[in-house]
């Protein structure tokens, strides 16, 4: 049987102790009970650690239900997180419980893959992702967090954190068209109750989303794992995140699609 790994303690932490299993662990309880841990407990200095964290947190909690993929602006590197299978809800869901203490909405556009994308020898290109793409659909995803200190945390301990993934809301899909790997055009609307939150127009920071899962299907490759058929990508906020209260009908609304709601 192998050993556990140990618990994340401040003194492993400060003589650089912690392996990503440790600070999987850790992550792991903060989930479980709701006590957030310090973000230098992570450990995570660089990208390459964070993932590694995320693949060991993703090992321990589940199986992968999907990816959330981004970048700040063009031209920017992008960043990903492996989505907890058990995270993707139906839309008219209702979230509640102790697990969300953020309740951080975005509205996105997603994807699911209808084919797999494995692991092999040469790149993939933009062409043969969307060829693997199944179908388009509105999603809310709900920002949460396992750090205490998320508002000052360094973005290594983020990407670690799963960019602080919470769970993802998922609408009616959509026969997929080419034209939704372009969303400078792309329109949305985010409701709390029947109060307009925000309403956007071509305001997500990379609408070039195509490049973003092509990215994200050969990081995957690189990483080992490959993206698989009936996976969900999820390609950043069009919205910008605001923060709903308890008691609160958040609803998502994309022209083209079928409008989306969750409860908290």
């Amino acid at each position: 049987m192998a050993a556990l790994p140990r618990p994340v303690t401040a003194a492993a932490a400060a003589v650089g102790q912690v392996t990503p299993a440790a600070a999987a662990q850790a992550l792991g309880r903060a989930r479980r009970d709701g006590r957030r841990v310090p973000s230098t407990l992570l450990q995570a200095r660089g990208r390459e650690q964070a993932y590694a964290i995320q693949d060991a947190t993703l090992a321990a909690i589940g199986p992968i239900g999907g990816w959330k993929v981004g970048a700040t602006g063009p031209g920017q590197a992008p960043v990903c997180a492996p989505l907890p299978a058990a995270g993707l809800v139906p839309g008219g869901s209702t979230l509640d419980g102790g697990a969300w203490h953020l309740r951080g909405a975005e509205v996105e556009v997603a994807f699911r893959l209808g084919s797999d994308l494995p692991p092999r020898a040469w790149p993939y290109t933009r062409d043969e992702v969307a060829l693997a793409v199944e179908s388009v659909l509105p999603v809310i995803e709900v920002a949460e967090t396992r750090l205490a200190d998320w508002l000052d945390a360094e973005p290594a301990a983020l990407l670690a954190d799963l960019l602080s993934h919470g769970g993802l809301a998922l609408g009616e899909p959509a026969p997929f068209e080419i034209a939704w790997f372009d969303l400078k055009r792309t329109e949305a609307v985010m409701r709390f109750d029947e109060q307009v939150v925000a309403h956007t127009l071509g305001e997500h920071a990379h609408p070039d989303v195509g490049a973003l899962l092509a990215w994200l299907a050969n990081h995957c490759m690189a990483r080992g794992a490959g993206l698989q058929a009936g996976q969900i990508v999820t390609t950043g906020s069009c919205t910008g995140m605001l923060f709903a209260s308890q008691g609160t009908a958040v609803r998502a609304e994309v022209p083209g699609l079928a409008p989306l709601s969750i409860f908290f």
